[in-house]
């Protein structure tokens, strides 16, 4: 029987990739986001074995995701929270529904999620991957809120590794830099004061490789929770593991 990874925000920029990284493994991929006909174009071409459409913000629905991954394909094996949002600006203007936004989206539907697949994965000894971010592992300029949500997602991540050790089930997290997806383009446009180029721009120049620097890539980071799914990675949990050229190494 085919293995089975349930992925959230599975049309986005990494989320895609990942989907894409489990098939060609040939896991079975079910699939979260909030565009149903976008899943369901997905589906018919072969890049998900199954889907639901929902808005993961609420409890209820992240265990109604998880009940209709496991009766369409029969099993889970493994869960990549994916799902994740950016807003940014100082503390002293930034709105309450962006809050709580980033908030819901970042942690609480991560969390929920894998509340609701942890029994489904105690059948198989299956596996969590958690996306973080550098953002989770040190302080970026006007971005608190985002920062916090992240360093949550990272602590979260080491937390239930201990709770889900003695039944087998391994959880990780991966804290990436700055990925090459439309989120990152949706950064530069809303935040990059007429100059989006200029905004990515500044972003690379933060690298450790100076001139040279690019951004990553999602392959990257679907090869990586890939791995963290797969029996060679068996003693491996509670880590966070840093795809992001470096740019957390110095803190």
């Amino acid at each position: 029987m085919q293995a089975v990874v349930l992925i959230s925000g599975v049309l986005g920029g990494i989320g895609q990739a990942v989907a894409e990284q489990f098939v060609r493994g040939g896991w079975q991929v079910f699939g979260i986001d909030r565009d149903g006909a976008a899943l369901a174009a997905r589906q018919a071409g072969g890049q998900l074995a199954g889907y639901h459409a929902a808005d993961l913000r609420q409890v209820g629905t992240t265990q109604d995701v998880v009940a209709a991954a496991l009766a369409t394909l029969g099993r889970l094996d493994a869960l990549v929270n994916c799902a994740g949002v950016w807003r940014e600006g100082p503390a002293e203007t930034f709105s309450e529904e962006d809050f709580d936004l980033v908030l819901d989206v970042n942690l609480k539907a991560s969390f929920f999620l894998c509340a609701a697949a942890i029994p489904a994965l105690r059948d198989t000894r299956g596996a969590i991957v958690n996306l973080s971010s550098d953002a989770g592992r040190q302080g970026n300029r006007n971005a608190a809120v985002y920062c916090a949500s992240k360093g949550a997602v990272t602590l979260m991540t080491k937390a239930l590794a201990l709770d889900l050790a003695p039944s087998g089930v391994r959880c990780n997290s991966i804290s990436p830099g700055d990925v090459a997806t439309p989120m990152l383009s949706f950064q530069a446009e809303r935040y990059g004061n007429g100059d989006p180029a200029g905004y990515l721009q500044d972003l690379l120049a933060k690298y450790p490789q100076g001139e040279s620097a690019t951004f990553i890539q999602p392959e990257e980071v679907a090869e990586l929770a890939f791995f963290l799914c797969q029996p060679a990675a068996r003693s491996i949990t509670g880590a966070d593991l840093a795809i992001d050229r470096g740019i957390s190494a110095g803190h």
